[in-house]
This record gives structure tokens, sequence and C-alpha cells, in this order.
């Protein structure tokens, strides 16, 4: 084998999937919530499939601009004993009408790329990995989701505003 064949190959991010892994994600936050806040900066709805109960999923604003609004996604009760509930930070951009994950279980940002092996063992491609995550968990919220009317002022909303 040459020296050549034995380098490695760094990690190209594909800008593409997450742009549109982030286009989705906000999409499906807005059908989640109406992204322009009543009295409440707290959604909260529990997960049921048929009978069975899954947890309760939190939506919190923890900052708010004229084009940005930072949001705490975490699932604060779970029926399993052996899941992590997820927590995590999301950066939404109502100009670009995106929404990528930008912190995990409050960790410090992620990078678009990491080396790899790294100290953290983080993945090359974490960004695109909790941004897809987040694609996954969001279409299940939306399908299991159940509004609690009277712990949230939020309206939920099926239809995309534009």
């Amino acid at each position: 084998m040459s020296a050549t064949t034995l380098r490695r190959h760094r990690y190209v991010p594909d800008l593409q999937r997450l742009g549109a892994l982030c286009e989705g994600n906000y999409q499906r936050l807005r059908r989640l919530r109406n992204l322009e806040t009543n009295d409440s900066d707290v959604l909260q709805f529990d997960l049921h499939r048929e009978s069975h109960y899954l947890g309760r999923v939190s939506i919190s604003v923890l900052q708010q601009t004229r084009y940005t609004e930072t949001l705490l996604l975490e699932q604060i009760h779970n029926s399993g004993r052996w899941l992590n509930n997820p927590e995590l930070t999301v950066r939404v951009y109502h100009d670009a009408s995106m929404a990528e994950v930008i912190s995990f279980y409050g960790n410090r940002q992620i990078a678009a790329v990491n080396d790899y092996p790294n100290r953290f063992m983080h993945h090359p491609d974490e960004k695109v990995q909790l941004n897809g995550f987040v694609a996954d968990w969001l279409d299940y919220c939306l399908r299991f989701g159940h509004v609690i009317p009277e712990r949230s002022q939020w309206r939920h909303s099926d239809g995309v505003e534009g």
C-alpha cells in the first residue's frame, strides 16, 4: 500500500443535506407551535401511542430577537427507564426559514466538522446526525403528540404559514 492509500480522507460536510434537515425542522416546529408566542414561552405536550404513555415534551423559548429564536427542546418525562431524555438547544432563523441544533445536553456548540478521533469522541458529522435526530423526533411528536391545553398558551397549528 502506498502512503496516499493509508492517508485518511478528511470528512467534508454535506451542506445540502444539512440545509434540507434545517429547513424541514423549521417547518416541523411551525406545525408544532405558532412561532409568534402569546402569553407563554413554554409549550408542553404528551406523547401517546394508542393507550401507551410515551412521555412529555417541552419546547421553551430561551432567547428571542427580531429574526431568530433560541429554543430548548426536551423530553421531561418518558416511560422507559433505559432511555435518556433528549435535551437540545435549537436556533430558529425566521428570515431563512431554518432551525438547527446548536447544542445538546448543555454542551458547547456543535462543530460542523470534528476531527476524528477526538478527545470527546464526537463523530465527524455530529451536526448532521443531531439535526437528523431532531427531524425524526419532531416527526414523532407530530404523529403522537397531544397538546395539554391547560398548561400551554400557545396555539397548536397544523398549517404552515408563509
